[in-house]
């Protein structure tokens, strides 16, 4: 194969980058579906183009593309929160051109400053972290914005100054992000490369985890199903719920016992039976002592893969 040929080739692991960034994106669509019809096509849109866009200025910037999908869903979720709370009668339109300020902007001097980047944000490890309060410092007056948007009354304006109101916020954002992109570029890149680092760390305690939740979940089904033979061979119903008592099925008795075993203790199923609450605080105190003893194991193992990652030192021959 030509050189030329191999420049062409996907480098390795964009396939996981783009089926991730896609999933996240379809993701955020679907809980933001709510906001309006457009709205989730716009994240979805979003997604793509930014992917589209990353991938030709920076073909091997596969963290960096899947730090800004992280980026643009938590920018999404916050737009879509905030323009609820302090825009909520601004037309469909001004929404959409509002959204789409920040990030096409953000693209846009991506692109205008794509040679100085490409070391950014191709890079495969983190920078130094204790310049992250730098990099982060284009985050304060993006924040000031939402705080004066949500403080001020904005929301008594009329529909289109209300529309007028939220372009102008998010017009000030995109300078903001323009002016600081090599500091927002190295806080996405970062991102993805710490949270890469902690998925590696934590695939290396994979086992004690999943024996862990393997003994967890037994427990739970041992106890779901000695309150279901209790329920069966009671004279008397022994839960309760809101309304009244409640023949609690085998789904209801597995429910209560993981409620139980977590100590959520919702409320709505409760034990109304010295012998069930007996029972109940027994699985308490053995959901604690294995949730001890699970976190014991998982830091055993920790301990066990970090003295075989040191090199050994070699003995030195004895004299004679």
């Amino acid at each position: 194969m030509t050189p030329s040929g191999l420049g062409r080739r996907l480098p390795e692991g964009w396939f996981r980058s783009v089926i991730m960034t896609l999933g996240f994106g379809l993701l955020v669509a679907g809980g933001v579906a709510d906001q309006g019809t457009l709205f989730p096509f716009l994240v979805i849109g979003v997604a793509a183009l930014g992917l589209g866009t990353l991938y030709l200025l920076f073909p091997h910037g596969l963290h960096f593309a899947f730090g800004t999908s992280a980026g643009l869903a938590v920018y999404a979720c916050l737009f879509a929160v905030m323009g609820r709370a302090a825009f909520p009668d601004a037309p469909a339109p001004a929404r959409a051109v509002a959204f789409l300020l920040p990030v096409v902007t953000f693209l846009v001097a991506v692109w205008r400053r794509r040679r100085s980047l490409r070391l950014v944000a191709e890079a495969e490890h983190p920078f130094d972290l204790g310049h992250l309060p730098r990099m982060a410092r284009w985050l304060i007056p993006v924040w000031s914005v939402g705080a004066f948007s949500l403080a001020l009354p904005v929301n008594r304006l009329p529909v289109l100054e209300q529309g007028a109101a939220l372009i102008l916020a998010m017009a000030v954002i995109a300078i903001v992000v323009a002016a600081s992109v090599r500091g927002v570029v190295l806080l996405l890149t970062d991102m993805a490369l710490i949270t890469e680092e902690l998925a590696g760390r934590a695939s290396r305690i994979l086992v004690p985890v999943v024996a862990f939740l393997a003994m967890y979940a037994m427990l739970v089904i041992v106890f779901a199903c000695l309150y279901r033979i209790a329920q069966g061979l009671s004279m008397h119903s022994l839960f309760h719920g809101p309304q009244g008592p409640v023949p609690l099925p085998f789904p209801d008795a597995l429910y209560f016992s993981l409620v139980t075993q977590a100590t959520v203790g919702y409320g709505d199923v409760t034990p109304h039976d010295d012998g069930i609450r007996l029972l109940a605080s027994l699985q308490v105190i053995l959901g604690q002592v294995l949730l001890l003893f699970g976190f014991a194991e998982i830091m055993r193992s920790r301990r066990v893969l970090a003295g075989e990652a040191q090199p050994r030192r070699p003995v030195a021959p004895a004299d004679d």
